[in-house]
């Protein structure tokens, strides 16, 4: 039976294809050639990486719109509902447009089968194609060389970090996860480099590609004062600019590379890129993202869900004012639990161990994650959940005030934490 509504759009396209992830370009790039592969917009920015995607897609989002720019932005996963995985002019797109786009997709494809993903990034580009875009902003689903969005040669790259994630589907290292990260880079076009000390593999790729390489910590880097920073370009470009609206310290490095690449675009003199740049530091739509709730004992939602995440945590717990901190934590069964755990290490006061296995087939129980606790840190203290609701009830019985609960680990944990708050 044909779908109605979004709902079985949706669930349709969860069963409509036997796995849930088949990284390769054919079979999405011949639909979209059924589709007439008209052009997006008149220039297009890929963002990848294994962490700071959809900060790096909102920085970038939020200068354009400062310089009057109309703009797409394609990202994922969602929080609260799937229409924020596509936004034109800054608005989510409506459930008739993506049913009406949903439609033409199934119509071009045949027998084509398509996974879920593939078909939320036709939707995102058909509906781009008929938005008169003068930019859209594409964030990578997963690796880069054979994610869908790969199908479109962007005008200029972003790759904000590489570290182990996805390791069964993109390599063992970071080495081979930074070749595959690599493959969003065209000849002759620019492609920033986020990190300061990026694995050799993706550097290699990048040049192997023919990219115009620009590094972080030597094409372009950032000084730091209490309230504002600085960035520099080693031609002499220098912008002084308030601190990021966004909280962790490597947002600093993820508004870095947004402003690298509209500089290595050209789009504006360095008088219009400075303005730019300091009102984006003010409106990035990048929800979970270290986002204080309020509150007292204070409630903070965070999407990290991988050691390299952890790590940022920890290190932005470090700059603040000694608390007790109460985590809220869930994660997925193809997640370094253990690494996650480690890095975070004595910071947590408490753990309030949220089960997923109802949410999703890939969620983790409760009892998992603590007996990989129990490994990373013998002496850490915990309860078990069988799920976030129960999880943060708990959190808010035992935190007292002046202290904060932080809830992390996975979309599902934000999502539900975020729904909750909305209630």
């Amino acid at each position: 039976m044909k779908p109605t509504n979004l709902a079985e759009w949706l669930d349709y396209q969860q069963r409509v294809h036997a796995l849930g992830v088949d990284l390769g370009l054919d079979r999405v790039r011949a639909v979209w050639r059924r589709m007439g592969a008209p052009e997006i917009a008149r220039q297009v920015i890929t963002v990848g990486g294994t962490n700071g995607k959809g900060s790096t897609v909102a920085f970038v989002e939020a200068m354009l719109a400062a310089a009057g720019q109309r703009v797409g932005c394609y990202t994922s996963p969602h929080l609260l509902r799937y229409n924020e995985r596509i936004r034109i002019a800054g608005v989510d797109a409506d459930d008739t447009a993506l049913i009406e786009s949903f439609e033409r997709i199934e119509l071009a494809r045949g027998d084509i089968s398509l996974t879920y993903f593939e078909f939320g990034t036709l939707a995102a580009l058909d509906l781009f194609a008929r938005s008169d875009l003068d930019t859209a902003v594409l964030e990578v689903g997963l690796g880069g060389r054979l994610d869908a969005v790969n199908i479109i040669d962007a005008n200029a790259v972003i790759v904000t970090t590489v570290d182990l994630d996805h390791v069964e589907w993109l390599g063992p290292d970071r080495d081979a996860i930074g070749r595959e990260k690599a493959g969003i880079a065209r000849r002759d076009r620019p492609a920033i480099v986020g990190e300061a000390e990026p694995p050799q593999g993706l550097l290699d790729a990048l040049a192997a590609q023919g990219a115009h390489i620009e590094r972080a910590g030597r094409d372009f880097y950032v000084e730091r004062e209490a309230h504002r920073w600085r960035w520099h370009h080693r031609d002499g470009t220098l912008l002084d600019l308030p601190a990021p609206e966004l909280a962790a310290p490597v947002q600093y490095a993820n508004a870095s590379s947004a402003i690298a690449v509209l500089h290595a675009l050209q789009m504006v003199n360095p008088v219009e890129l400075e303005r730019i740049a300091a009102v984006g530091m003010h409106f990035p739509r990048a929800p979970a993202r270290l986002q204080s709730l309020g509150g007292d004992p204070e409630l903070i939602v965070d999407v990290g869900h991988n050691p390299q995440a952890a790590r940022a945590l920890a290190a932005w717990l470090d700059a603040q004012p000694a608390r007790r901190v109460h985590a809220v934590y869930g994660a997925l069964s193809d997640k370094d639990v253990g690494g996650v755990m480690t890095a975070l290490g004595s910071r947590i006061g408490h753990w309030h161990l949220a089960g997923l296995e109802q949410d999703t087939p890939r969620g983790l129980p409760a009892a998992v994650l603590a007996g990989v606790l129990h490994q990373a840190l013998p002496r850490a203290a915990f309860d078990t959940h069988d799920s976030v609701h129960k999880a943060l009830v708990a959190a808010r019985a035992s935190a007292r005030r002046g202290e904060c609960m932080l809830a992390f680990g996975s979309f599902f944990v934000a999502s539900a934490v975020l729904r909750e708050v909305d209630a």
